[in-house]
């Protein structure tokens, strides 16, 4: 009999530091559902999140974005992806340290750009340098990031393959996440 998950595994970190990839192949490998919050906030608004945040602002939107994480939250353990700047909210970081656990993939600015430096889907780059807007993002984000539950760094080259089991490793190794049969 295999172990059980009994808290959503919620990934954390900067754009392009690889939330959905990796939290696909562990959803997989879990045998859980994956959810991405801002496809789901997407959904709910029949509009982009580029298109919310010229519309709405960016305080609407953080706002649709608390209330979607704790609805998914509410609901079975699964894999949760979040954006960006969700954890940036000490309401947001308490509602999955109470539901869940926050599992940091931490990566150098370098490897983020290179990531990033080609999507025009990103609203907050859409500025006269791009890289120096994620620059001082990931400065301001950082000690929001290192509040949570794990964290696990990001490499260039490691395979979704290879950074999913460094994922799998902190959270097993964490007590609480899963039951296993005795």
């Amino acid at each position: 009999m295999a172990c059980r998950l009994e808290k959503t595994v919620v990934m954390v970190g900067m754009m392009g530091a690889g939330k959905s990839a990796i939290g696909r192949a562990l959803a997989e490998r879990l045998g859980v559902p994956f959810l991405d919050s801002d496809a789901e906030i997407e959904r709910a608004a029949a509009m982009s999140i580029s298109e919310i945040f010229a519309r709405d602002g960016e305080s609407f939107f953080r706002r649709r974005e608390t209330e979607v994480i704790r609805r998914l939250l509410e609901g079975a353990p699964c894999v949760l992806s979040t954006g960006g700047g969700a954890f940036l909210s000490e309401r947001n970081r308490r509602l999955i340290a109470e539901r869940g656990v926050s599992v940091w993939l931490d990566a150098d600015l370098d490897l983020l750009w290179a990531r990033v430096r080609n999507k025009d889907t990103r609203p907050l780059l859409r500025t006269d340098n791009p890289r120096e807007t994620l620059a001082t993002l990931q400065d301001q984000r950082v000690p929001s990031y290192a509040e949570a539950t794990l964290r696990v760094m990001a490499e260039e080259g490691l395979s979704i393959e290879a950074m999913t089991q460094r994922v799998l490793e902190a959270i097993r190794a964490h007590e609480g996440v899963f039951t296993c049969p005795a």
